[in-house]
Formats: structure tokens, sequence, C-alpha cells
């Protein structure tokens, strides 16, 4: 089956505009942009026929081709990575079996979180969606519930029923644990690694959708999915001593930045 990764990446970032092209700070004291990082992720990813970077800014296209991606240039219409996927496929990246869709804010993204998901969907012919979902720990939760105490979306949690399936997906830290946790405890809840693999059947059916109220509310486009009846399975992965963190808002650049010592990535 080929598989397609796309990594969207706009510029007009309501919460963090011009986030594509924020420099990160690694291990070595070498600066990379977020989409550089992001597309180093992608390109480690095992069984990968193709990368691409999907923009409508011209200041990223012409970022990203010079230190070597692929560009598709996708319209300014695009509401969410999904619908930019939707459109690179509809455009002329038909002819691949699975699409992937990279957010261009998960640098931290590990190669085997994408080649697991990938692996899922091959395995369950049935399922048109999937995502990846990472059992927290007591800090990993605290951090979440940090975030939302002072105001700031952090990572997205996920609940999913027994057969994995999932039935919600929140910015609020979801299910409610009632209790403290350990820093190194695994707790019930569920970070949503912001990675989708879709059959492009899938795709197209969602960019003739309009948003539903709930994917309005929380700002989370795989909602849409949920809320037409299509099921999106939840694939557990394992960090393997890896940090993963999202860049959502200015606060995370040193996060990001520290686990990016810490672990000694260049």
């Amino acid at each position: 089956m080929s598989v397609l990764i796309v990594i969207p990446a706009r510029h007009a970032s309501t919460r963090y505009p011009g986030k594509p092209l924020v420099p990160l700070t690694g291990a070595t004291g070498e600066a990379r942009t977020l989409i550089r990082r992001s597309w180093e992720a992608a390109m480690a990813v095992r069984g990968a026929d193709r990368v691409v970077v999907a923009t409508d800014d011209a200041r990223i296209a012409d970022h990203a081709t010079g230190f070597g991606a692929e560009v598709v240039m996708t319209s300014t219409a695009c509401r969410n990575g999904t619908e930019r996927c939707a459109e690179v496929i509809a455009g002329g990246g038909a002819g691949h079996d699975i699409v992937v869709n990279l957010q261009g804010d998960a640098p931290l993204t590990p190669p085997w979180f994408v080649e697991e998901l990938v692996a899922a969907l091959r395995a369950q012919p049935q399922m048109q969606v999937a995502t990846p979902v990472l059992a927290t720990s007591g800090a990993m939760l605290a951090g979440l519930i940090e975030d939302r105490r002072a105001g700031r979306v952090g990572g997205t949690t996920a609940v999913r029923a027994a057969d994995g399936r999932a039935l919600y997906f929140s910015k609020e830290v979801i299910p409610f644990t009632g209790r403290a946790h350990a820093p190194d405890e695994e707790t019930p809840v569920l970070h949503h690694v912001g990675v989708y693999a879709y059959r492009p059947a899938a795709l197209a059916a969602y960019a003739g959708w309009a948003p539903g109220p709930l994917e309005t509310i929380e700002g989370l486009e795989q909602l849409r999915f949920l809320e037409r009846g299509v099921p999106v399975l939840c694939v557990p992965v394992e960090a393997r001593g890896r940090a993963f963190w999202e860049l959502n808002n200015p606060a995370d650049v040193p996060r990001i930045e520290a686990m990016l010592a810490t672990m000694g990535m260049a």
C-alpha cells in the first residue's frame, strides 16, 4: 500500500501566527524551524513513499523548498489540516492508499508513532481513519492540568471504547481521575497525538461536510468524523523513553527546546 505523508502548515494561526517558521534550538545549539523539524520527523518514517509540505503561504513554501522539501500549494480556504490533506489528494496527490496527516506543530513525533498507525489501518480494512494515543504519566497529566488552569490550550485528550474506537476528543483534560498521581505513574488519561491516517475516500467525504457544532466548539478537526458517524480508531503507542509535546503556544517553545536538549536531539 502506497503511503503519502502530508505536513499541513499555515502562517495565519490564530493562537500563534507564523508558528511554522519559529526556530527551535536543539541539543547542539543549532536552531531549526518548526516546519523543518516536522519534515525531518516525517522523513524518518519507514515505509513512506512520499512526503510533502502543504501550505498556502509563500514564505513557508520558499523556506521548505530551501531545505529540500517537496511543497504543494493549497488554498487559503482550508480550515484545518485534514481539509488541506484532502485538497492535496484532489489536486494531483491521487494514487496513494493511505494518507498521513503529520501536523506541522509536532516535531517530536517519533517515527514509530506513524508506522504503527499505518500498520493499524492495514490490519483493519474496515476502518477509514486512525490516530495515535499515548498513555500519560502523572507528570504529563500535571502539565496538561496546569495548562488548563493557566488558560492555555495544551495537549488534546481522548476517550476510547473497549474496541479502540474513539468516544470523544477534547482540549479539556478527560476523563476526570479524582486524585493525584505520582510523576512516573501511568494514568487513565490518554494524550491524543496530532497525527492522522486516512483512506482517500474518507478525506474526500470529509471535504464535502460542513463543520459540526462539536468541531466548532472544541476546534478539533477529527470531531467532524465522529459527528458524521465515521469511527476513528485510537491506536495506543509507546514513547519508549522519548518525550512528546506539540507546539501550540509561545510558552511551548522553551518546553520543547528543553526536551530536545534532554534527548540529545540536534
